[in-house]
């Protein structure tokens, strides 16, 4: 009986940790979160039938191409890119898949967001045909009620470190020999990358 009740403890507490784990994987910020538990997030497949998506929220992201400030709102043109699905930001090394008209009810200088990224998430309001250069363009429209603008910064990745211990022997009898230390990094340079924060 004891026994029992051990394994049930244990094994509830095993579900509730593993539980925390995966919810703590997600952390989309905030101000980009929406009202819906899974924003519509893939603009090819809005722009196929725009019709059925007309009112639903979604959440979209990439590099402000334009900055347009109207009487009462201001409209962002973005290219938009794919979101991470970590925290939601644009992911840099993606090229754009199409563009979008992102209304916000209030001003934005255009000096603040014009060439920095962005993810927004509104009602969906339909299709826009718009230009990009000269040719005809779709645009999605988007009813802004969060925006989040990311810090774009250079991180370093450093090469993975080089084990510089040896063991010989058969198992179960390996014998450590030489430096048993915590590593090394192997000659040569970290990679420099562009993040979003």
């Amino acid at each position: 009986m004891n026994r029992q009740l051990n394994y049930r403890l244990v094994s509830k507490a095993l579900f509730l940790s593993g539980a925390l784990l995966l919810t703590g994987c997600v952390s989309i910020p905030e101000s980009i979160k929406g009202t819906t538990a899974t924003p519509v997030t893939d603009l090819n497949v809005v722009l196929a039938a725009p019709e059925l998506y007309v009112g639903q929220e979604g959440r979209f992201g990439g590099r402000v191409i334009e900055v347009k400030n109207l009487p009462s709102s201001t409209q962002l043109e973005i290219a938009v890119m794919p979101l991470s699905h970590y925290d939601a930001a644009p992911e840099l090394q993606q090229p754009s898949v199409g563009r979008l008209y992102a209304n916000v009810t209030h001003f934005l200088d255009p000096t603040d967001y014009k060439n920095q990224y962005v993810t927004v998430v509104g009602t969906i309001k339909g299709v826009k045909t718009g230009k990009v250069g000269e040719a005809v363009y779709p645009f999605l429209r988007i009813d802004v009620t969060g925006m989040k603008r990311w810090t774009l910064t250079q991180q370093v990745i450093m090469p993975a470190p080089v084990m510089t211990w040896g063991y010989y022997g058969n198992a179960p009898y390996w014998y450590n020999y030489g430096y048993g230390g915590y590593g090394a990094y192997p000659y040569g340079t970290g990679q420099v990358v562009p993040v979003l924060e």
